[in-house]
């Protein structure tokens, strides 16, 4: 008989100190399922690292919290961190016993763009070979170089509205055409041929030994925007990591914490073997979402965890978040390597790459905050037992006669109201098996759904994998192949859910599994 094992995380504190199960020797022995690393910014490196009471301090601040590699970076906002600095830290943490790597931050470089100030013109000559010359010297000392998620534009002056016009990107002396006149195929193909011709092959031509990393933002429904190609980026890049920094839910930027999630499947999925990890910050955060970030990271089957950065976990409040979660990282280690040998399962949601929400933003984050288990996709999933579509879908030429297909089978389809609009007149809506997901103006409004709804609509759409889910909004579900689980609350309050009948109560931010 198959061992079950269920624990429910309570408000309460652990009661084995971390400290005490010496929590440096535990991340070390977990290392291959899961790891804790953290960035040094070019300033960090500057400010912290540049004296040996600085590297000691650094060794011994990373040991207690569990962290097992580091990332040095070699470049940030007009900042190139002094070479000898660099090499002297990345020997002394190496022969520490951690694995240490390389960073750029691609912020102010060259010719700023007209619209965030943060952000560069890639169209410029300029740019492009102080970009190129950064990647230079970042290969020069490091053999894995990752690429912090400014790696865009949004650029609109009159050099790059010349060359949108003109339908072709030049970079390093050569033009490529571009397939439109809109500025997102514009960028699109700019920052590709950036990427592949001033930060790959240099980097690679210095060190043919060197790996680069493109870290994509959590911002996923603007990346088609701004530059951000994720199939032909992931193609040429050696590897991608996932930003999964959600912070505080609020009305200026309303991202729930399941969006950690999504993305890191999603990306995931159109990654495979080279997704690397989640990268999250203490910025706008308390401790129990800075700790919701790691669980979310970890259950979406992340390799690694980012901490970012040394220099904001020792200001505000970063102390106070990195102490919950030292306290969690045992158990999150654990939850990881019960993930690592599961397959998740669930309605497969279907987002195409480079598609717009038009209305439907960020509308994942918002369903599975509903306690709807999410298996996210960037293919049709003909094959799936229920999918839920957004307008993202009509990115998809041929929806209409896979969509029609799928509904002859008779399995459940749960559409937005703005995908029924803009279907409707042109596809037959009327299946039984069809059913409407009503938002309203926003997908914050989702989270108002009365609990009676939500059980009636989870019923329908749980139904071809034999589970039965009842729970308030705001509480996230996962299930798994095996018929494992993982509930977590994200209210404020504690709830009552029920799991094939039985119930289970969670306290505030909580969150409970059940491995088979």
């Amino acid at each position: 008989m198959r061992a079950v094992l269920c624990f429910a995380l309570l408000a309460i504190a652990a009661t084995t100190s971390p400290a005490a199960d010496d929590l440096w020797a535990v991340a070390r022995r977990q290392a291959r399922v899961h790891r804790f690393s953290t960035l040094f910014t070019a300033q960090n490196v500057r400010d912290y690292l540049s004296t040996d009471e600085g590297i000691l301090e650094a060794l011994e601040w990373c040991r207690r919290n569990g962290i097992t590699k580091i990332y040095l970076e070699a470049y940030r906002s007009r900042y190139r961190a002094a070479r000898e600095t660099l090499l002297r830290a990345k020997d002394r943490f190496r022969r520490a016993g951690f694995l240490v790597s390389g960073c750029v931050t691609t912020t102010r470089v060259g010719k700023i763009s007209n619209g965030w100030n943060l952000i560069s013109c890639y169209t410029n000559d300029r740019t492009q070979e102080e970009l190129k010359e950064i990647f230079q010297y970042a290969a020069g000392i490091f053999d894995e170089i990752m690429i912090d998620d400014f790696f865009f534009t949004d650029c609109t002056c009159e050099e790059c509205d010349r060359a949108r016009r003109q339908r072709k990107v030049t970079v390093a002396g050569r033009s490529f055409p571009v397939a439109a006149e809109d500025w997102e195929h514009y960028r699109g193909e700019l920052m590709l041929r950036v990427a592949e011709r001033l930060v790959i092959a240099p980097a690679k031509a210095v060190n043919p030994r060197a790996r680069l990393i493109i870290k994509f933002p959590q911002w996923y429904d603007r990346f088609y925007e701004r530059g951000y190609d994720v199939i032909r980026e992931t193609a040429v890049f050696d590897r991608i990591w996932v930003g999964t920094e959600t912070r505080d839910r609020g009305p200026r930027r309303g991202r729930m914490q399941y969006a950690a999630y999504f993305l890191m499947r999603w990306l995931g999925g159109i990654g495979g073997r080279k997704t690397g990890g989640g990268w999250f910050d203490p910025l706008r955060t308390t401790e129990k979402t800075y700790v919701e970030q790691a669980r979310q990271t970890v259950l979406g089957g992340a390799r690694e965890s980012v901490l970012f950065c040394y220099g904001a976990l020792h200001r505000n409040f970063g102390p106070e978040d990195l102490s919950a979660l030292r306290t969690e990282i045992p158990e999150l280690l654990e939850v990881a390597g019960q993930v690592r040998r599961r397959t998740p399962i669930g309605i497969a949601a279907y987002k195409p790459p480079n598609s717009a929400p038009d209305g439907d933003d960020y509308v994942f984050d918002h369903v599975g905050m509903l306690g709807m288990p999410l298996e996210p996709v960037h293919t049709f999933p003909e094959d799936a037992k229920a999918i839920f579509l957004s307008v993202h879908a009509l990115a998809d030429p041929d929806l209409g006669p896979k969509l029609t297909k799928y509904l002859a089978t008779g399995r459940p389809v749960l559409i937005t109201e703005g995908l029924a609009r803009r279907l409707s007149g042109r596809w037959k809506l009327d299946a039984e098996n069809l059913h409407l997901l009503r938002a309203g103006a926003r997908p914050e409004q989702l989270l108002g759904m009365t609990q009676s709804k939500l059980d009636a609509l989870r019923q329908v759409m749980l139904e071809p994998f034999g589970v039965t889910f009842q729970s308030p909004p705001g509480v996230g579900f996962y299930l798994f192949s095996d018929g494992s689980w993982v509930v977590e609350n994200f209210n404020d309050r504690g709830v009552t859910v029920k799991i094939g009948g039985e119930p289970l109560t969670l306290g505030p931010r909580a969150w409970a599994y059940r491995w088979k």
